[in-house]
This record gives structure tokens, C-alpha cells and sequence, in this order.
């Protein structure tokens, strides 16, 4: 559901809900909340189980800091009315102890932004607060001073982070963002020396031009595909193989179109209504088609045996697209039958070389490639057989990260290798 159409109370529940149950916080730990065009903050309470939060359990504390509700308001109050008076643009904070990053703020440490355009671009700056004890005036103006300063999100010394946005919706976004891209340099320390991204690139953010289409009522075998897209979509989100505002999905409806995820839309609460009707460069008017838009485009015209594209960042994977280790596939037969090679590209701009990115992927040969900075790139014969690829890389890159606890990779020979193609029948 929009959140334009839900009370404060329901948001800030829903929202906790969400961080709750993908671990971003404990049962005790973490505040929210919204500042309301009246002056008024509706907040959660303090030192209530955040696993059962209810709407009527929130506090709503007034300009004057008299406060209506069965409990009293989170003890972090303090923080979150120094960041609304300090920054007039921030209408909603999201405060939580996610563990990736409280092992940065244990290590006094800031996520390095550089690996990621989209994680540089959507976090924007990050700054520290030093550490004071929690509810306290002097935390708070630490943490205010901090965001005062320009900062969207602040790391808490010894403690977590805090993040605003300009709704609720943009502060979560944020907030997980960061914490997906925390928990990805984490992986991506083990394996050696991170590569980052140039100047020159993070401020380069380009857009393809889209022609219009005009709406119009989709036939019964474009309703199927819109809502197996909004599966698979919401499967792989609900895997943590993408986040609410990074990955491009599409298929195949027929020779000449093609649908895709929108641009930044929270991918959980993606609609068959809001995917997009493409047509090489064309889509349908008054949509906002993802910026991948124009590389699925060249590859399904490159392409015909191609029926689905994914463009993902899932954690253990993206681990390996920003460093240069190598992602092994040949580790266990289903990893090998499944990926092949998965080979990794320099970085390649996806929108003004699309067509040279295009090219580099092969349904028979070279289904999965890792791009440099970026992320995985998927086709398939269809959205399962490419979210099956998406899955399966991730648990390879995973299985990678796991065995340096255990001892040195042995992969399978090529003698192995040759068995399996074919027995496969993957070559003559």
C-alpha cells in the first residue's frame, strides 16, 4: 500500500515491522519516527517488544512536549526533535543497531561509498557522532549537529546509526542501503583489497532517453507475466538478493516488448499496475522505467533465445564485484551446470555501453557475469530459469566467503568439468 495513504501510527508500524524482521534490529533495540506537518513527532515508544509493535502503542509528542499514548515516547526522543530542528527537510529518522554496521561503529569506522554508484548516490554523506550516553541531551545534540552539518546519515560511536529522509519510506531506504552495502564490504574484506569507483563515474548518473508508448489494456498473457515478475521480484527481495531500491527485472512478452521493474520503486511493494510496458526505447507513457531499461532492451534484441533479464546486487556476489577475487563456480556440479563461468567485467556503464554489455552475455555459454562495481548481470530462458541462475550465484559467492573458515578451495578438476557438459549435453 502507498504510504501517502497511511496514518503515522500504521507507518511507523509497518516500517519497524519490516526492519524487525530481517534482523536490522532486537526486540528492544531501535526508534522511528515521522515528523508531522502540524509540528507535532509520532514516535515509538520506549522499551516495547518491537517484534509486536501496535498503531494504538505509538506516541504522538506535541510541539510543547506533552505526549498522548499508553507509553511513554522512546528515550531517544531527544535526538529525533534536534534533527527536525535542525535540518527543516528531514520528515522522518530511522534510528537501529543492524550488526554490519555496529561492527563499523564498534571499529569507528565509515562504510566506504565508492565501491557502489547506487549506494554512494542514494546514501549521499555520512558523518560520526561522538559517543554520549543514550537518551541524552548531549547524544542529542550530537547526533543533531551531525546531520546539521549536511550529513544524511550518522554513525553513533559505540552504538548504531541514525538516518532521515524526507518521508519514512526515504529514510528506511536509506537506512537499509547502508546497511546492505555495510554487510557486503564486510564479505568483501575477506577476500582482499577493495576497488572503488572514480570521481568522474559517482558523479556521472545517466539517464537513456525513453520514447512513449501508449497505455493499453494488457492481454490475459501480460497479466500472467506482470504478476510472476512481482514474484520473483518479491522472492528475491524476501532472499536479500536485492534491496527496496536496487535491481532491474524484466521478460519477454512477445518479439518486439518486454516488461520491466520501474525506477527506484520499493521492490516489496512492487504491484503488477506499476510494471512497465517497454518496447525497445519505448515505454509506457507517464511511467518511470528503471535505468537498466535500455540494456535489457539491446540484449533481448541481440538475444531472441533470451526470455528474462536480472540485474541484482546480492551481498556474497556484490562481495566479489568490488574486489578482484576471483568467483569460482567450479566448486560443485549444480554451481557449474547452472552458472558456467560467471566471468567478471571491468566496470561497464550500463545505460551509455549497453551495447558492449550486452554482447558479453550468451544464454548457452555465458549466462552470469559479474560486473566490476556493480553487481551480477542474469539472462535466462525465462524469470525462473534466470532467478535460479540469480540464486544459485549467490549461494556459490556465499559457500566462497564461508569456506575461507574451513580450509583452501579445492575446485573440480577439469576432467569433472568435461564429464559434466557432457552428460548435459553442453557440448558434442
Amino acid at each position: 500500500m502507498d504510504a501517502d495513504w497511511l496514518h503515522p501510527r500504521d507507518e511507523l508500524v509497518r516500517t519497524m515491522g519490516r526492519i524487525y524482521r530481517y534482523r536490522m534490529t532486537t526486540t528492544s533495540g531501535g526508534n522511528l519516527s515521522i515528523l508531522d506537518p502540524d509540528g507535532a513527532i509520532w514516535i515509538t515508544p520506549s522499551r516495547l517488544d518491537k517484534g509486536k509493535l501496535r498503531p494504538s502503542d505509538v506516541v504522538r509528542v506535541e510541539p510543547d512536549g506533552s505526549f498522548e499514548g499508553p507509553y511513554p515516547p522512546s528515550s531517544e526522543f531527544p535526538f529525533h526533535r534536534g534533527i527536525y530542528q535542525r535540518r527543516p527537510d528531514i520528515r522522518a529518522v530511522v534510528h537501529a543497531h543492524p550488526g554490519a554496521l555496529v561492527a563499523f561503529s564498534i571499529c569507528r569506522l565509515l562504510p566506504e561509498l565508492r565501491v557502489q554508484r547506487h549506494a554512494h548516490e542514494f546514501c549521499r554523506r555520512i558523518a560520526y557522532a561522538p559517543y554520549a550516553c543514550p537518551g541524552s541531551e548531549e547524544l542529542g545534540e550530537n547526533i543533531a549537529e551531525a546531520f546539521a552539518e549536511g550529513a544524511d546519515c550518522v554513525m553513533l560511536e559505540n552504538h548504531g546509526v541514525v538516518v532521515g529522509g524526507r518521508d519514512l519510506q526515504d529514510a528506511f531506504q536509506r537506512f537499509e542501503t547502508l546497511e546492505f552495502v555495510a554487510r557486503t564490504l564486510v564479505n568483501a574484506h575477506r577476500l582482499g583489497e577493495l576497488t572503488t569507483l572514480s570521481d568522474a563515474v559517482l558523479a556521472d548518473h545517466p539517464r537513456p532517453d525513453f520514447g512513449s508508448l501508449p497505455r493499453r489494456p494488457p492481454s490475459n498473457r501480460e497479466k500472467e507475466l506482470r504478476a510472476s515478475l512481482c514474484d520473483f521480484v518479491h522472492r528475491s527481495y524476501e532472499q536479500r538478493l536485492l534491496i527496496s531500491t536496487a535491481g532491474a527485472f524484466s521478460t519477454r512478452v512477445d518479439d518486439r516488448s518486454f516488461l520491466v521493474t520501474p525506477h527506484q520503486r520499493d521492490r516489496l511493494e512492487l504491484g503488477p499496475e506499476k510494471i512497465v510496458r517497454a518496447e525497445g526505447t519505448d515505454c509506457e507513457e507517464g511511467t518511470a522505467p528503471s535505468r537498466a531499461t535500455l540494456l535489457h532492451a539491446r540484449i533481448y534484441e541481440q538475444h531472441p533465445d533470451v526470455g528474462a533479464v536480472i540485474l541484482a546486487q546480492p551481498e556474497h556476489a556484490s562481495a566479489f564485484a568490488m574486489t578482484d577475487a576471483e568467483l569460482s563456480t567450479r566448486t560443485i556440479p549444480e554451481s557449474y551446470l547452472v552458472l558456467l563461468d560467471a566471468p567478471k567485467l571491468p566496470f561497464t556503464c550500463q545505460v551509455t555501453q549497453a551495447d558492449a554489455l550486452a554482447s558479453r552475455v550468451d544464454l548457452k555459454s555465458c549466462p552470469v557475469v559479474l560486473i566490476q562495481n556493480e553487481g551480477a548481470l542474469v539472462v535466462g530462458r525465462d524469470l525462473l530459469d534466470a532467478f535460479d541462475r540469480l540464486e544459485a550465484l549467490e549461494a556459490a559467492a556465499e559457500a566462497l566467503l564461508l569456506s575461507q573458515a574451513v580450509g583452501p578451495l579445492v575446485p573440480m578438476p577439469e576432467e569433472a568439468l568435461r564429464g559434466l557438459r557432457k552428460a548435459f549435453g553442453m557440448e558434442s
